[in-house]
């Protein structure tokens, strides 16, 4: 996937606010852990995340049973 000019970066605590129960620290365990969603580190102490990757990555955990097997 390549950047678009019009993409949208967020900061950590922007992405809380999007999706639904996030915190920043579940966000830097899910980084850590190599499961969350796609990130970027333009600097070492700075954490982006594109507004449409976040979506998709919400979209990518729906369920239609409680049988299912998280990804």
């Amino acid at each position: 996937m390549t950047l678009s000019a019009n993409a949208r970066f967020i900061s950590a605590e922007e992405a809380c606010e999007l999706l639904p129960g996030m915190t920043v620290g579940l966000l830097a365990q899910l980084r850590f852990r190599g499961n969350g969603p796609r990130y970027y580190k333009p600097t070492p102490r700075k954490v982006l995340y594109r507004e449409s990757d976040l979506l998709e990555w919400l979209d990518a955990s729906a369920r239609t049973g409680t049988s299912q097997v998280a990804a």
